[in-house]
């Protein structure tokens, strides 16, 4: 791809046209820039005389065209981290998760604790079912990029965005979503300690979202150089604000192979820590119905 890149600059400089085969040339250059990233040329301006570019300008360019294609085959070599990633988080591509979500104050105390089921299907699917007495009967139904908020007691479904608190700093997205490769693209920044008191290496990764629907518009990762466990990550909303800093609890630290809980840390207001714990995980698919928010709200009694 680089190479057929480079070709395609070597032919602007040729001798300039005249004539008609001057607006062929002009028009067949204009498709060559544009298939490149690169501007369509002004009026009047050709590759030679005095409106063109010089041979050091078009070596610029064609820098730049080849950075721009580095990035992109760095953006696909990282889909195999972010799969590993996943992994940790997501066992199977159908799962039910009992989760448990807890508040903690400043000084460490309970604020509040919820329950819920998460039913995380394929196709970028989620069913939360709200299991807390304050809650119950409340549901969240993610379908790509949209989200619902299902009421008890009433049959119109309200549609809510990722970033909806559900308790504490958990977002629906935070609940619902459990995977990143796919929504996310980005490269591989280098190698770095996986926190500041720790001698383990992580490699981390920059994450740039890929669909209008993710939760966060870039997440800055850090996984595990061995087993590309997930350990850390800053999460930072459409304002590009660091919104959230997220630690990742493993089931074994030496050997690890899932996560147990996400523990998510407030940047932007009151520093309260609320700790996603992962209790339960089994496999199962349900009813492409469960996935339907008009069929949730005419059932809202599901098990």
């Amino acid at each position: 791809m680089i190479y057929q890149t480079l070709t395609q600059f070597k032919t602007t400089l040729q001798p300039e046209p005249t004539g008609s085969s001057r607006r062929r040339s002009l028009a067949s250059n204009a498709r060559s820039n544009m298939a490149v990233g690169l501007p369509l040329a002004r009026r009047g301006e050709g590759v030679g005389g005095s409106g063109g570019r010089t041979p050091k300008k078009l070596g610029m360019v064609i820098l730049f065209a080849a950075a721009a294609l580095a990035n992109t085959a760095n953006a696909q070599d990282i889909t195999p981290l972010l799969k590993d990633a996943d992994h940790y988080r997501m066992s199977a591509d159908n799962l039910q998760v009992d989760t448990q979500v807890v508040v903690l104050n400043t000084d460490g105390s309970q604020d509040k604790e919820r329950r819920y089921t998460v039913f995380a299907q394929t196709g970028r699917k989620s069913l939360v079912l709200m299991q807390s007495p304050v809650e119950k009967g409340q549901k969240v139904l993610m379908l790509a990029d949209d989200f619902w908020l299902l009421m008890p007691n009433t049959q119109r479904p309200m549609r809510i965005t990722p970033m909806q608190k559900l308790l504490g700093d958990a977002s629906t997205g935070d609940i619902a979503t459990m995977r990143w490769a796919g929504d996310y693209s980005g490269s591989v920044v280098g190698e770095e300690a996986c926190a500041q008191d720790s001698k383990a290496t992580c490699l981390h990764l920059s994450l740039q979202a890929n669909r209008k629907g993710v939760t966060y518009l870039r997440i800055e990762l850090w996984i595990g150089k061995a087993h590309h466990e997930p350990v850390r990550a800053d999460l930072f909303v459409q304002s590009d604000k660091l919104a959230k800093q997220a630690r990742f609890v493993m089931d074994k630290p030496t050997a690890p192979t899932i996560v147990s809980e996400m523990v998510l840390v407030d940047q932007l207001s009151n520093k309260k820590e609320t700790h996603i714990k992962y209790l339960t995980r089994k496999e199962r698919t349900v009813s492409a119905e469960w996935m339907n928010p008009m069929f949730l709200a005419r059932n809202p009694s599901l098990e």
